[in-house]
């Protein structure tokens, strides 16, 4: 595993997160194996592959994980294959269940607005706060790519955030009004003497104590802030990035649009906030539409 691992480090530019899943997936693959296919790995069919993938569903795993271990074994039987250690990738063959048998959490506006609006403007930390829910909503990105913002990476002036994403693929998105607001202030006024004892640090958003700000700790503000402005449910930073595509589609954005910006490889990905679009008009519509109304009860 250990050359499959740097193959993917090195040839493909993995993130060390990345890089841990698939070591996670594959060792979940390599302890069912021991047990229902102990023999040449080229010689297991694809009937007796299927069955990892029952056991993965059949574990509890959520259909977009049973999509990752099996998207995560496609590229370590690829690689193999490259190696010539193999001479067909089999495991391309495996059905995922539906990745989206659920659509995914989405505020309306509303709800955003009193999440943006939750950090004091009278704190430095409560302005970093703004200025980091601000962004998260403004631009769609992941919370590493937020958390990975340097300043140089932020042209203010121009409106425009640069994202590394998934495999170090860079790209450019737009960052609205507000956002800018809410950054100009923080970077000019906060950050500065947040890392007066650390002046090395080089990303955007930072501790109390001036060293970079972790994913976890993002998650921790975007915890803190749905809870005082009483929002209830499963609130993350992927929550505003799922919102942030939403609302654009709502507003009449076109989807190719909206999936450069949230750096997604296949349209298709993007196409679940289509549906969670018509889901929300399907609501609407049951609501207020003369026909749509319960039937009144028959008459005796």
């Amino acid at each position: 595993m250990g050359p499959f691992l740097h193959y993917l480090m090195a040839e493909c530019g993995s993130s060390p997160h990345t890089l841990a899943a698939y070591r996670s997936d594959l060792m979940r693959f390599l302890g069912w194996r021991k047990t229902h296919a102990p023999g040449p790995l080229g010689d297991i069919q694809i009937g007796v592959l299927s069955g990892f993938v029952d056991e993965l569903v059949s574990s509890g795993l959520a259909p977009s994980s049973v999509a990752r271990h099996l998207a995560s074994l496609s590229t370590f039987f690829r690689y193999l294959v490259l190696e010539g250690k193999l001479t067909d990738n089999t495991a391309k063959l495996l059905v995922a269940p539906a990745l989206w048998d659920r659509l995914p959490v989405v505020l309306g506006p509303t709800a955003v607005e009193r999440l943006l609006s939750a950090p004091s403007e009278s704190t430095r930390l409560g302005r970093r706060d703004r200025a980091a829910l601000e962004t998260l909503y403004a631009t769609g990105c992941r919370a590493s790519e937020v958390v990975g913002l340097r300043p140089g990476d932020v042209d203010l002036r121009g409106g425009l955030a640069r994202c590394v994403g998934k495999g170090n693929k860079e790209r450019w998105v737009p960052i609205g009004s507000r956002a800018r607001q809410a950054l100009a202030t923080y970077l000019q006024s906060d950050r500065p003497a947040m890392i007066a004892r650390h002046p090395d640090t080089s990303t955007v958003f930072v501790t109390r104590g001036g060293r970079p700000l972790s994913r976890i700790g993002l998650w921790r503000i975007v915890k803190q802030h749905a809870l005082a402005a009483g929002l209830h449910g499963d609130v993350s930073p992927h929550t505003l990035r799922h919102s942030f595509a939403t609302h654009l589609l709502a507003g009449g954005a076109d989807l190719r649009a909206v999936q450069e910006m949230l750096g997604h490889t296949s349209i298709a990905t993007t196409q679940i906030y289509t549906r969670v679009e018509l889901s929300r008009l399907r609501e609407v519509h049951a609501r207020f539409h003369p026909r749509s109304l319960p039937e009144p009860p028959a008459s005796s």
